[in-house]
């Protein structure tokens, strides 16, 4: 087998990169973790190339194991990066070396992939008026009867049935008539299982080196067992950041009486007991409109009551819906299975009253009232289902906080009594930022308020766009704000730029679109802060609407929050601006992405100079240079359009799957596009709190300096602070004492505030 250095230098000639000294560390820190048996944190800022650096010792464990490593992305983006352009050419570089060409597949969501059965007739429509019933409408009738039209003549064609592919894409709507749940899928009792998608994908990843998925898929064959998944020992995490919103996402389940009546509407005449789960849904309706939207902190009666009807009757139904003796279910009953089981389930769970789980609330402007819940916390889910038998190597640009990992670590149940063992490792960034990037916060302006975004913060973005001549990414905290300015820009540019949002099309084809034209914008929500990779002249200015904190109303972060307050820790610091700094430090990430790369983040909210924990914001970001000089940076902006370059070239992508895998082992074939995402986004969640320490033994004071008496409450403020990389200051302004008490007592506890500067700003 050839030395790690040898391929990784040949992997990194064939992307056409430069090697970099985090780079090679990294890849010799997940060879080691690999050998050791032990779990590996990597911190890794943008250009390190930590792709090649875990992708390189996952082919070489691959190859001495014989069996596949995993890799794990949040983003779809990401994942397309991945397949379509980093393993083709390592593959290709690597083969001399290693005497045969590494193979890697993707792997989705059954969702993900056309259901050959239901193509075929063998389920009933998703709604009545649905696509396919209306297939036969001329195409010019309706968008409906042009996107049935497209998708039949697309499952002609199609080898890998993969959604993706599709571009540009279809509706959600639309999409679901040709695709299958879990839940719904007959599986091995479907009669078309020799020709279904989604098992060609899963056969060929068995055999292949290197197998591609996201973190909700893992986590659900992970948590369910289910074994979607290839046997595999070795699991790279990338995105690791949004490791624990996407596990809780995922197990995230919701309840609404419209998902009990489409229920019984399914099992229909198949059960008798189908119009007595439609009388639940009437009184669940009834009870769930009487509540007032957020958190429940207990059941109301006459919820339980609502609840206990739907989880009784859908047991009764589900009863019922089991085939008879010797049968296999047909598509029908397997559908109508599904819903009454997900009923039942999530009305079960709710009555349950889990320790950890958090229940609330929710008005759906289309389907009103929705009861939700949610784990708390997944540390100990994490780790003994995610860190139990293989070796899990965990990377980021965004892992450390206040200068130790041991805040994201314990939300990942890598913390505490019998955890298991992990090494936490920077690599740094090769990237000159202060000379790169400009840092601009727009002090001018008023903070933000609650009536969305301002006219003065429009008037800004149009300033900035114009002296940037385009090439802006706008990255907004909530999707009206970003189609409000996406609307305001193309009314006040009236056809000199274009302006994509969120949400027109799939994202990678939004993303495509925004790489290939300089006169291009893109607005967006979540999903663009993280994830899309636009180098070069196409992306010089990426702006920031305001700090991403979660909703003050979020359930969970309320819940988390207050579950550290009442143990003495601040819950605003460890879950609030934790949350914002990770967004924040990922959001202005996307502007350097190569060594020659130059732009201006700019902040539309005057808090990241002006309010109390200001300094924890700015020390998350990279070290931009920064200024609040408003003419200053509209000239750098123009000088940047000026002066910019042609963009780099973009290509579509290629086909994935099974067919990936099989042009590898065939041509080497390289796509080199930037990937996709789903047109459906996860619901912001707060970044999950470190667990909290023991309430500490009652004390009347712990010490008294300058004549001030400390509390033990008092104390673990102080240690908080410090862990989150406060520096005096600050620390000062948050207890509202002076600094020299502050001192004092950081010297009586041998703590020391942090002395990293905050970002000057002007």
């Amino acid at each position: 087998m050839p030395s790690l250095d040898d391929l990784l230098h040949a992997a990194v000639e064939g992307v056409g990169g430069v090697e970099r000294p985090g780079q090679i560390e990294m890849a010799h820190a997940v060879q080691e973790a690999i050998a050791a048996d032990e779990h590996l944190l990597v911190q890794a800022g943008t250009g390190t190339g930590k792709s090649l650096a875990y992708l390189v010792p996952a082919v070489v464990h691959a190859f001495d194991a014989g069996k596949p490593a995993v890799v794990a992305t949040a983003t779809l983006a990401l994942q397309g990066q991945v397949v379509d352009r980093d393993m083709p050419r390592l593959a290709e570089a690597v083969a001399p070396l290693l005497g045969r060409r590494p193979t890697y597949a993707l792997v989705k969501g059954r969702r993900n992939y056309l259901c050959a059965h239901k193509l075929e007739g063998g389920f009933p429509d998703d709604d009545e008026g649905s696509l396919l019933s209306v297939g036969q409408v001329d195409q010019q009738a309706s968008r409906l009867g042009a996107e049935v039209v497209r998708l039949r003549e697309w499952a002609d064609e199609t080898a890998t049935g993969d959604r993706d592919e599709l571009v540009p894409g279809v509706s959600e709507r639309a999409w679901r008539q040709v695709s299958v749940s879990a839940h719904e899928c007959l599986g091995s009792k479907c009669p078309m299982l020799s020709e279904c998608f989604v098992e060609r994908a899963r056969e060929s990843a068995r055999d292949v080196d290197v197998v591609v998925t996201n973190h909700s898929f893992m986590a659900i064959d992970s948590f369910e067992g289910r074994q979607m998944l290839p046997e595999h020992d070795l699991l790279v995490v990338d995105e690791a950041h949004e490791l624990v919103d996407r596990v809780t996402s995922t197990i995230t389940d919701e309840l609404s009486s419209a998902m009990v009546a489409a229920a019984a509407k399914r099992a229909g005449r198949l059960a008798d007991g189908s119009e007595a789960l439609e009388d639940a849904s009437a009184l669940l309706q009834e009870v769930l409109a009487g509540l007032q939207e957020g958190r429940l902190t207990g059941l109301p009666d006459a919820l339980e009551l609502a609840l206990s009807r739907v989880r009784d009757t859908a047991r009764q139904v589900q009863t019922e819906l089991k085939p008879p003796p010797g049968q296999d279910a047909d598509g029908g009953r397997q559908v109508a299975r599904a819903a009454v089981d997900e009923v039942f389930d999530v009305s079960a769970r709710v009555l349950e009253a889990r320790d950890l789980d958090v229940v609330w609330v929710s008005q759906d402007p289309r389907r009103g009232p929705v009861l939700r819940v949610a784990p708390m916390s997944v540390a100990g889910l994490l780790r003994d289902k995610i860190f139990g038998d293989r070796t899990v190597v965990l990377t980021s640009a965004t892992l450390e906080l206040g200068g130790t990992f041991d805040a994201v670590a314990g939300t990942m149940g890598l913390r505490g009594e019998g955890a298991p063992a992990w090494r936490g490792l920077d690599v740094g960034s090769p990237f000159d930022y202060p000379r790169q990037a400009i840092a601009y916060v727009a002090q001018h302006l008023p903070p933000p308020g609650r009536d969305g975004i301002s006219d003065q913060a429009l008037d800004e973005i149009e300033a900035l766009v114009r002296a940037a001549g385009g090439r802006a990414l706008g990255l907004f905290s909530s999707m009206r704000a970003a189609r409000t300015a996406t609307d305001a820009m193309r009314e006040r540019f009236d056809g000199d730029l274009a302006f994509l949002c969120q949400g027109e099309d799939q994202i990678g084809t939004l993303v495509r679109q925004f790489a290939r034209d300089p006169k291009t914008c893109l607005f967006g929500t979540l999903t663009l802060w993280q994830g899309v990779d636009v180098p070069g002249s196409a992306c010089q200015l990426v702006v920031i609407d305001r700090i991403p904190f979660p909703r003050p109303d979020d359930p969970l972060a309320s819940a988390r929050s207050q579950a550290i307050a009442r143990m003495g820790g601040n819950g605003f610091m460890a879950v609030s601006a934790t949350h914002a700094a990770l967004r924040l430090a990922q959001g202005a990430g996307r502007l350097i992405r190569r060594g020659d790369d130059r732009g201006v983040v700019a902040f539309l909210d005057s808090r990241m100079m002006t309010a109390r924990y200001a300094g924890f914001l700015q020390r998350s970001l990279p070290p931009f240079w920064p200024t609040s000089d408003r003419d200053r940076v509209l000239a750098a902006l123009a000088r940047l359009d000026d002066t910019a370059p042609a963009v780099l070239p973009v290509a579509d992508p290629g086909s994935r799957a099974v067919a990936a895998a099989q042009a590898v082992r065939a041509d080497g074939g390289v796509g080199a596009a930037t990937g996709t995402d789903g047109s459906e986004h996860p619901r912001p969640a707060a970044v999950e709190p470190p667990p909290p320490a023991p309430p500490p033994a009652p004390s009347s004071r712990t010490a008294v300096t300058q004549g001030h008496a400390w509390t033990t409450d008092a104390d673990e403020e102080l240690r908080d602070g410090v862990d989150l990389g406060l520096n005096l200051a600050e620390l000062a302004e948050s207890l509202e004492l002076p600094p020299d008490v502050v001192a004092a007592r950081l010297r009586g506890l041998g703590l020391e505030a942090a002395g990293r500067p905050t970002l000057a700003f002007e």
